[in-house]
């Protein structure tokens, strides 16, 4: 989704600094291995989903115009086209 304010480039940016500086170490679980967590890259606030879509969702919901940027949660990558997913180190 294009945002008025800021370029996907400073969104993945964002996304990326706030996950690995406060987000990481509060999802990073057994339960959570696998799913996708949004992070609204304006206020830090997230959500946690099986569905990528659901949580951007809950987040548009409070925010409609929050910038959202994905990830899932102990992995290198969101999706795998043909490819597999690599494991990140804990």
């Amino acid at each position: 989704m294009l945002h008025p304010a800021l370029s996907d480039d400073e969104i993945g940016r964002r996304g990326k600094e706030l996950y690995e500086a406060s987000v990481r170490q509060n999802v990073e679980s057994d339960v959570n291995v696998g799913k996708i967590v949004c992070i609204d890259v304006e206020t830090g606030d997230y959500e946690i989903d099986a569905s990528g879509i659901e949580a951007a969702r809950r987040i548009h919901a409070r925010r409609p115009n929050a910038p959202v940027y994905g990830v899932r949660i102990g992995y290198d990558a969101v999706y795998s086209l043909g490819g597999v997913l690599t494991k990140t180190p804990r």
